[in-house]
């Protein structure tokens, strides 16, 4: 006979329908809301029998509002993920939300390669706006998707330019990361890049990754801000590091840059207004081959 678990009651927020079915439905979603579980881990987070919690996994999954991840653990869905990024979108100025699609297709039409918009949230990032390329080998990420702060370089843009309140990883204390003496910019623990590479981020003003968030894959992001100069978001263009190649900054950080300095403008933000804010290294097609304009070699990024 199974072992069950304490009866769990209300759900996560206290709150009890009196619909037992629901609130044990609403565990589950809470559950996969604090991060990927195997079913081991929904278990736990639930106070849900192991049955119950894996019948109501696999029918939240049928509805799209729970998903696997490639190691079959079972993570927030494309439902919750889409209602993710409406949240996520609330901080970013209104002129930003209606240009984006347009600035973001240009980017795609001119590189030929996918495009993005993140915020962060916490320890992640929110994708909240995407321009996909239609054909042939691409990376797609769609609106709604929740990625990692401690991979990629959208991710090396957020935590580069993080207001110091906001720590390394949302919550984390800076403690916890990489590097970062002296007040700059530090990487979370575990990432894949560490407070060198933000540094070099801050000084060019834009940032590259190849194989950090998933293997073949390269991208280059920059900063978009707000009229107060504050960074509210990343600029993103990835494709497989076979056309973008491992240093794909040297070839694609100032159309990147330029692009999300146009998304900046209709926001309102102005250097004359903001004269603290850090400045661009423009000139990136004078590059030494296999260096950036901080002087770290390509692969000390990738």
């Amino acid at each position: 006979m199974e072992q069950r678990n304490p009866s769990p009651g209300p759900d996560a927020a206290g709150a009890s329908s009196g619909v037992g079915v629901l609130d044990k439905a609403a565990l589950v979603l809470a559950a996969v809301e604090e991060g990927p579980a195997s079913l081991g881990e929904l278990v736990t987070r639930t106070g849900l029998s192991r049955a119950t919690a894996h019948r109501l996994a696999v029918a939240l999954e049928t509805h799209r509002l729970v998903a696997r991840d490639g190691a079959g653990r079972f993570v927030a869905g494309p439902r919750l993920a889409a209602g993710s990024a409406v949240a996520a979108l609330w901080p970013l100025p209104w002129r930003l939300l209606q240009a984006a699609p347009e600035v973001l297709a240009e980017l795609r039409d001119s590189t030929g390669e996918s495009t993005q918009l993140y915020v962060r949230r916490g320890a992640e990032r929110v994708c909240v706006a995407a321009a996909e390329h239609g054909s042939g080998l691409r990376d797609t990420v769609p609106v709604g998707a929740i990625l990692p702060m401690t991979a990629g370089s959208g991710a090396q843009v957020l935590l580069a330019f993080a207001a110091p309140e906001d720590g390394p990883a949302g919550s984390r204390p800076a403690a916890t990361g990489r590097g970062g003496g002296g007040g700059g910019p530090v990487a979370p623990a575990g990432a894949a890049f560490g407070a060198e590479v933000l540094a070099g981020v801050r000084a060019r003003g834009w940032a590259q990754s190849a194989g950090e968030r998933e293997a073949g894959l390269a991208s280059v992001s920059a900063p978009v801000r707000d009229a107060a100069g504050t960074v509210v978001a990343a600029l993103s263009m990835s494709g497989p590091d076979g056309r973008l190649t491992r240093s794909p900054g040297e070839l694609f950080g100032a159309i990147v840059a330029a692009a999300a300095d146009r998304l900046s403008t209709i926001a309102g933000y102005s250097e004359t207004n903001n004269p603290r804010a850090t400045k661009r290294v423009t000139g990136s097609t004078s590059l030494t081959p296999g260096t950036t304009p901080d002087g770290l070699s390509a692969d000390a990024k990738a």
